[in-house]
């Protein structure tokens, strides 16, 4: 267990390239304790499935995609639950990785509404996802969709989900054990990526056809 005073943004840093990441015990609890889980939960960048459900929905297009413009809602979006381990040690420390270039979100928007979004940290060629919500049927998805496009075309080797939900598997989220989590963490970190947020999203055809690709060639 870490006192709040004592984590920073440089030892977070430094937990993630060993395989460690924090979490509270709640929204009202300020302490943190690391996490290392015997299981860890990876997207493999070419396994995200796009169900037809999924790609009629992007399609659609009845939304905007932005990304790292309103970081600090988005976690605020992931910790609007009843139970969440985001408290405001985190929430700061977060934004401050943010504020550093280290911490990425994607956001979706109906309108000047914020519906749906993803947030996570890249360290070389390795994003490890943080959380996601929804305020909206499928806001989430649309969120990770565009982000694992994202992280594709930028070079990055790793997409950590630390744990994984029937959610994320039905999405083609696995699970590895230790051991082969961190020779993938040690290859990422030795890598290269960059998240470039100012670049516009894709159009959602282009999404859903790369995607389509990349399924076929597997």
């Amino acid at each position: 267990m870490k006192d709040e005073h004592t984590l920073t943004p440089s030892l977070l840093l430094q937990a993630y390239q060993v395989g460690l990441f924090p979490m509270s015990e709640g929204r009202d609890d300020p302490e943190v304790f690391w996490v290392d889980p015997t299981l860890r939960g990876i997207f493999p960048l070419d396994g995200f499935r796009i169900s037809r459900s999924l790609a009629k929905r992007l399609r659609k297009a009845d939304y905007k995609i932005t990304f790292d413009t309103a970081f600090e809602d988005v976690m605020r979006g992931c910790a609007d639950r009843n139970e969440t381990w985001i408290n405001d040690t985190i929430l700061d420390l977060y934004s401050d990785l943010y504020a550093s270039g280290f911490a990425h979100s994607v956001e979706v928007w109906a309108g000047d509404e914020l519906v749906g979004g993803v947030y996570g940290v890249s360290i070389g060629a390795a994003y490890f996802g943080e959380s996601m919500f929804s305020r909206r049927t499928d806001a989430s998805k649309i969120a990770l969709a565009y982000l694992i496009d994202r992280l594709r075309l930028s070079g990055y080797q790793l997409f950590d989900t630390q744990f994984i939900t029937p959610h994320l598997a039905s999405l083609g989220a696995i699970e590895i054990p230790r051991a082969e989590y961190q020779r993938l963490l040690d290859s990422a970190l030795r890598g290269s990526a960059q998240f470039d947020a100012s670049s516009a999203a894709p159009s959602p055809q282009d999404v859903v056809q790369r995607n389509a690709q990349i399924s076929y060639r597997g």
